[in-house]
C-alpha cells in the first residue's frame, strides 16, 4: 500500500484540475487586490455591515463543518467505539484543514491581519468573549496539528517521534472536546450582544447552546459526507480495515446524527416558546425561519432514522449532505440574512463577487490539499510498520 501512494490517480488535465486551476488563479488576482487595494477594493462591507461571508461562511460554517474531528475522536478514544476507529484520521485531517483555512480567512477580513496576533501579546487576561473564541480556536489548531502529526511521522519514517505522539492521544482528545466545546459555543455568543440586530426568531439566550449542539450533528454529517466522497475517490487508497468499517461507521454516525438533531429540534421549539415568538412564525421571516427548522431540521431527523433502521446507505449519503446544507443556511441566517433585518433592502449587505471569488477559493485549496495528503500518508490505510489499533 506504501508504494502505492505516491500516485495521485487522476488524469493531469481532467476536469476537476481545469476547473480548480481557474479556481486557484481567480483567488489570487483577488487576493492581490486584497492585500494592495484594502477592504473596500473587494468587498461590500460597511459600518453597518462589517462582517460578511467571509465571517459568516468563511469562518462560522467552516468552525461547525471542521467538528467531525473533536466529535470523531471523542467517539474512538473516550467513549470507547473502536469500531469507528478508521474513521479518525480522515476526520482529524478535514478537521485540520478546516481550522487553518479558518484562520487564514480570517486574514482576508480583518483590516490589518498583522495585529492578529496583538490580543494574545498585548491584552493578557482579557475577558473579551472574541479573545476566548481566538484563544480557543488557535489552541485547538495546535491540538488538531498534534494529533494529525502521528500520519505525518509515519510517511516521515520517524518512528520515535510518531511513538510519542501516540502516547498523548488520549489526552491531547479530552483537550480538544474541552476546547471545543468552549469555542463552538461562544461562536453563538457573539451575537448575545446584538439583540436589536438579530431577528428575534434566531436571536435567543440559548444561542450559544444551539451553535454547539448544531456543531456535533455538523460534525457527524460531515464525516459522513468525507467517507462517502473518499470511498468513491480513493478507494484504491483504502485497506481493508477501511472497507469493512466504512458501512458501520455511516450507521453509527447516521443513527446518532438523527438522536442530535432530534434533541437539536426540541430545544429551538423550546426557544421559541420561551421567548413567545409564535406569532412571529406568520411573517416572512417566521416562512423562512420555518424552512430551516422543518426542512434542515425535522426531515433530516426523520431521513437518518429510516436510512438506519432500513440500512439504507445512499439515503443516510444525501442525508448528510442535507445536513450539511443545513448547517450552512443556518449560520448564513444567523450572521447575514437575518441580522440588520431591520435596514431597507438598499442598506442591507450582499456579498461582493470578490468575496465569494475567496470563499470559494478557499474550499478549493483545502480540497486540493486533502487530496494530496491522502494519496500520499497513511491515512486511509494503516501502515504495516504502525499498527493504529
Amino acid at each position: 500500500m506504501s508504494d502505492t501512494t505516491a500516485h495521485v490517480g487522476s488524469p493531469r488535465y481532467s476536469a476537476f484540475n481545469v476547473i480548480a486551476g481557474i479556481i486557484l488563479a481567480l483567488g489570487l488576482v483577488v487576493t492581490v487586490l486584497r492585500f494592495s487595494g484594502g477592504l473596500s477594493s473587494v468587498t461590500n462591507l460597511d459600518d453597518y455591515n462589517p462582517w460578511g461571508i467571509w465571517i459568516g461562511f468563511d469562518l462560522m460554517v467552516g468552525v461547525a463543518l471542521a467538528a467531525g474531528g473533536y466529535v470523531t475522536s471523542a467517539a474512538v478514544y473516550i467513549f470507547g467505539m473502536k469500531k469507528f476507529h478508521s474513521a479518525v484520521r480522515p476526520a482529524v485531517l478535514t478537521g485540520f484543514l478546516g481550522y487553518t483555512l479558518v484562520v487564514i480567512a480570517l486574514h482576508y477580513d480583518v483590516g490589518r491581519p498583522w495585529r492578529l496576533p496583538y490580543p494574545f501579546i498585548m491584552q493578557q487576561g482579557t475577558t473579551s468573549l472574541l479573545f476566548e473564541v481566538a484563544a480557543c480556536v488557535a489552541l485547538y489548531l495546535t491540538v488538531l496539528f498534534l494529533e494529525f502529526s502521528p500520519a505525518a511521522l509515519e510517511w516521515l519514517g520517524l518512528e520515535r517521534a510518531r511513538n510519542w505522539a501516540v502516547k498523548l492521544t488520549l489526552v491531547l482528545t479530552i483537550f480538544g472536546v474541552i476546547l471545543s466545546t468552549l469555542h463552538q459555543s461562544s461562536l453563538g455568543a457573539l451575537f448575545l450582544i446584538a439583540p436589536s440586530k438579530l431577528h428575534p426568531l434566531w436571536y435567543s439566550p440559548f444561542i450559544p447552546l444551539y451553535f454547539f449542539v448544531s456543531s456535533v450533528i455538523a460534525g457527524l454529517s460531515m464525516v459522513i459526507c468525507e467517507s462517502s466522497m473518499s470511498y468513491k475517490y480513493f478507494k484504491d487508497k483504502m485497506d481493508d480495515t477501511h472497507m469493512k468499517e466504512k458501512e458501520s461507521v455511516t450507521l453509527g454516525f447516521g443513527k446518532a446524527a438523527s438522536l442530535v438533531l432530534a434533541g437539536y429540534f426540541v430545544i429551538k421549539v423550546i426557544g421559541i416558546a420561551s421567548d413567545n415568538n409564535w406569532s412571529l412564525l406568520a411573517t416572512g421571516y417566521g416562512a423562512w425561519y420555518l424552512v430551516e427548522l422543518l426542512g434542515f431540521v425535522a426531515l433530516p431527523c426523520f431521513l437518518y432514522a429510516v436510512g438506519v433502521r432500513e440500512k439504507n446507505i445512499t439515503l443516510i449519503k444525501w442525508t448528510a449532505a442535507w445536513t450539511v446544507l443545513g448547517i450552512v443556511v443556518n449560520r448564513l441566517n444567523v450572521s447575514w440574512i437575518a441580522f440588520n433585518y431591520h435596514l431597507p433592502s438598499s442598506e442591507r449587505y450582499f456579498p461582493h463577487i470578490a468575496e465569494i471569488v475567496i470563499s470559494i477559493f478557499l474550499v478549493t485549496v483545502g480540497i486540493l490539499i486533502f487530496r494530496y495528503i491522502v494519496t500520499r500518508m497513511p491515512i486511509l490505510y494503516e501502515d504495516p510498520d504502525y499498527p493504529q489499533h
